[in-house]
């Protein structure tokens, strides 16, 4: 493991140093401690404050991280609100012109503005703010409730106490109210008395209904309308029973059926071990492959491939004609079904109504004995007959001992008795592999002997043309005649160079030049080199 580099001014410095590390490994000499107290591993890095956690088996910690313990400048408190820490009686140099106080400016005074300020009255001197400032941790500047007062949820608790009781008071208010006008009147009793029965009983089912209005209001999910007027909101309320289990609550296993809580959907069964009476959901797969769902599958890849053939109809746009057209369909379907298997019953008839099967055919068994000695010789009885193909088999030809096919090589396929890849060739036998690998020898050597005495080509030196060299060679033979055309045509060229004018819209050049015009050229360019050149 690695260890600390410390700088030691001398040598002398480092011999002590060493000295006292055997000492201590000896346990002649104290083991050095950390600011806590604790023994410092000599087998840890200097530089690391305490040993990592692998190291301490006694209990885990977090010691090995960076910053493990928490700053000490760092607070969770919050600010004292309303908190006043001097009342001044005069006016001070510097305070706020409007209230007095000194722990802000008459910019960001906060009470009202006066008719004439404190700096020139010097009554009503406003006390000092607690001024104060935090440095919050991460957590701190995270924390959405720091500095609530949980004292002041108590108003929210006061006034819904107060609508509960006043709902109370007015109940019992109707109440006393309809026991008096039963007590005034006297005649019709009983029926007086049924309907107070009657009319407490609506008291009570009004109070039911407010209380069911207020429930189903946590039932509402607000969610957007596209409209072309740029959107609207609308309320859906959701349907589904409070009191059903919810599906991924059925089976809290983390390897049991997946959840997706994005489209809610659990398509495998939570509970596939337990008893199908006593399940109410089986997974939506079971739901979406059963009952009116597979019809209503069937229905819609009717009517794609229906409008796929050409016909107009569609699923979304007229649910009613797709479905009337689906069942036309079945019903036609039906139809040939039953058509096409009477005419295969009257071509070949039907042999379920005919007269039953042998069991000895239905299980190929038989009365036949036969009887093997030891060897698997037939004693008594006759032989299988195996059935053949309608292919030949195992017969040999041309002297061969296998079939072809037998033996396979540089991907290409022959006889295993003489390896030889022509079909149809004669057997040459355990001689023919001898000769082969001879030959396969000797063609190795040959072309092995062939590459050891090759000899380099000589470089031939490529010779110029004399049209495109600089130098005329001596045996170089021109037309006389077709120098003097070479030699006019220069002089042509060289006055259209000179004269712009003159030159033709349509210039053709070619790439072939001759010797003559080579010569003609060299002839007529100006030898700059030449001392006579102005004279010529």
């Amino acid at each position: 493991m690695a260890t600390a580099s410390v700088a030691f001014k001398s040598r002398e410095d480092h011999r002590k140093q060493i000295e006292l590390e055997e000492a201590r490994k000896a346990g002649l000499a104290p083991a050095e401690v950390d600011e806590d107290g604790k023994e410092i591993n000599p087998h840890i890095p200097q530089y690391m404050s305490s040993a990592p956690w692998y190291l301490n088996s006694e209990k885990p910690s977090l010691k090995h991280q960076r910053k493990w313990k928490s700053d000490p400048n760092y607070t969770k408190s919050w600010y004292d609100r309303g908190a006043k820490i001097y009342q001044a009686e005069k006016y001070r140099k510097g305070a706020c012109q409007n209230c007095g106080a000194m722990t802000h400016t008459a910019k960001a005074c906060m009470d009202r503005p006066r008719k004439i300020g404190a700096k020139y009255t010097n009554k009503n001197i406003a006390p000092d703010e607690k001024i104060e400032s935090f440095e919050l941790d991460y957590d701190g500047k995270r924390d959405r409730w720091n500095g609530y007062d949980p004292s002041t949820y108590h108003r929210v608790i006061d006034l819904y106490e107060a609508k509960e009781d006043a709902r109370k008071k007015y109940l019992k208010e109707q109440q006393i109210k309809k026991l008096e006008e039963k007590n005034n009147n006297q005649e019709g009793e009983d029926a007086a008395a049924s309907d107070g029965d009657e009319e407490e009983d609506d008291l009570r089912v009004d109070e039911a209904k407010v209380d069911e209005s207020r429930q189903m209001d946590f039932a509402k999910v607000e969610k957007r309308v596209r409209t072309t007027g740029g959107g609207s909101t609308g309320t859906v309320r959701n349907l589904r029973i409070r009191e059903d289990t919810a599906k991924y609550l059925l089976n809290l296993d983390i390897n049991s059926a997946h959840y997706d809580p994005k489209t809610r959907s659990m398509r495998e069964d939570p509970l596939p071990d337990a008893d199908p009476n006593d399940k109410f959901y089986l997974g939506d797969n079971q739901y979406r492959n059963s009952g009116q769902a597979l019809e209503f599958k069937q229905m819609n890849i009717h009517s794609w491939e229906a409008f796929d053939k050409g016909q107009d109809m569609h699923m979304q746009a007229a649910p009613s004609q797709a479905e009337l057209l689906y069942k036309n369909f079945k019903v036609a379907k039906d139809k040939l079904k039953t058509q096409t298997k009477d005419t295969i019953m009257e071509k070949y008839g039907n042999a379920s109504t005919e007269d039953e099967i042998p069991m000895e055919l239905l299980l190929g068994q038989s009365e036949r004995q036969v009887e093997y000695d030891r060897a698997g010789r037939i004693i008594k009885g006759q032989e299988v007959i195996l059935p053949k193909s309608k292919y030949e088999e195992d017969v040999l030809a041309n002297n061969h001992t296998s079939v072809w096919g037998s033996w396979w090589k540089d991907h290409q396929w022959g006889y295993r008795c003489c390896q030889q890849t022509i079909r149809n060739s004669y057997c040459t036998g355990a001689a023919g592999i001898e000769a082969a690998e001879a030959s396969l020898d000797l063609m190795k050597a040959n072309i092995a002997r062939k590459e050891a005495c090759e000899d380099i080509p000589k470089q031939v030196e490529e010779k110029r043309m004399a049209a495109w060299g600089t130098d005329v060679p001596e045996d170089l033979e021109l037309n006389e005649e077709a120098l003097a055309n070479a030699l006019k045509k220069e002089d042509e060229r060289k006055r259209e160079e000179k004269d712009e004018r003159k030159r033709k819209y349509n210039v053709k050049y070619t790439n072939d030049v001759t010797p003559e015009e080579m010569e003609a050229y060299r002839m007529k360019r100006v030898h700059h080199e030449d001392p006579m050149k102005d004279f010529m």
